[in-house]
């Protein structure tokens, strides 16, 4: 049987509903990785002209086509934009630091500075999407990135005790300012989406990053926000979250309302623990431990692949399976395509 792309596998999973076939996803596969598979060198083409991006586009979109996944996932981050950003990658100090640099930073420039920034990459993305297929992705960073972008991990904890009302702030303004970005790419490209999401950590290997309340408090509010716009606009939402945050998991679902969770790291759980936990109520998307698809493991990774493949199986409904994190330059090609191949081959193709 052959491959015919039809991104309704994917919406459907992220509404937790049964698809016409276990649909492959991934967060985000490197460009430079894609080139290494392909033989193809195209990565450069994105940052040049208009022509320069279409030619881009047809080869990252053909990409995921041939490689039988039915969606293109695509975001373009917000910390990428921001004046004076870094503190979340870049170890720099964080622009942000007192009250005074909050009133001063350019807060209403934000908006028009992600368009003028990204308005081509999403044009061109829709003139060279294949038939059948739809992105996945959107806004990219959430809440939490952007705060640490502008603050710094420290320097956000030192401001909870320091000033606990610019604390508050941060989250509240980081929020209007995504709300309204996420308002107007979704009149503007939201047809491209058939699955909106951001990804944003707000965990490590065994807790939240913040303590849980503030999580629930400050940013699981924010969420809501941005989830209410994806809804109305009659799509359904995936959380991208690494970590350990089994404790704020209801309040996602329940309170800001994600209608699917991506992420998983075998070391904090298998993946059949999150399907056990949640897969009644959201679709869950990922199982493959990335560190499985690295030379380093010595795990056989086609072993290991039909394993988590049954598990998805098992399901039956409201499950996209792929790395649980993402497919970065460093994975292994080999052990990429024997994966893929395999789930592909399980799927009856």
């Amino acid at each position: 049987m052959g491959f015919y792309p039809d991104y309704k596998n994917v919406e459907n999973a992220a509404r937790n509903l049964s698809s016409g076939r276990m649909p492959l996803y991934e967060h985000i596969i490197a460009p430079s990785f894609m080139e290494r598979v392909t033989g193809e060198r195209f990565a450069h083409l994105q940052e040049g002209s208009y022509e320069d991006k279409l030619a881009f586009f047809r080869h990252y979109n053909a990409f995921w086509r041939d490689m039988g996944y039915d969606t293109v996932s695509y975001e373009c981050c917000v910390t990428s934009i921001l004046p004076g950003g870094g503190a979340l990658g870049g170890h720099v100090k964080g622009v942000i630091q007192t009250r005074e640099d909050f009133e001063k930073y350019p807060w209403d420039k934000l908006q028009d500075l992600y368009f003028s920034a990204f308005a081509d990459d999403f044009k061109a993305l829709r003139e060279t999407m294949p038939e059948g297929m739809r992105a996945i992705g959107g806004v990219g960073n959430g809440v939490f990135e952007v705060v640490q972008d502008l603050v710094g991990l420290e320097d956000l904890c030192y401001m909870k005790v320091d000033d606990e009302d610019l604390y508050l702030d941060m989250f509240r303004k980081v929020g209007d300012i995504l709300t309204a970005i996420w308002k107007e790419f979704l009149a503007e490209y939201g047809d491209i989406y058939c699955v909106c999401r951001f990804g944003d950590d707000l965990g490590f290997k065994s807790a939240t990053l913040l303590r849980q309340d503030d999580v629930k408090e400050l940013i699981v509010p924010q969420y809501r926000r941005i989830v209410q716009e994806v809804h109305q606009a009659g799509k359904p939402f995936l959380l991208h979250s690494c970590g350990c945050i089994f404790g704020v998991m209801e309040e996602l679902i329940s309170v800001a309302g994600i209608d699917a969770k991506h992420s998983n790291e075998d070391i904090i759980a298998p993946f059949g623990r999150w399907i056990d936990d949640y897969g009644g109520r959201i679709g869950n998307f990922g199982g493959l431990d990335t560190d499985a698809l690295c030379d380093i493991n010595p795990c056989d990774v086609e072993e290991y692949t039909e394993q988590v493949y049954r598990v998805c199986e098992r399901k039956g409904r409201g499950v996209a399976i792929g790395s649980g994190n993402s497919i970065p330059d460093y994975v292994s090609e080999e052990r990429y395509l024997k994966a893929n191949r395999l789930i592909r081959r399980l799927r009856g193709e």
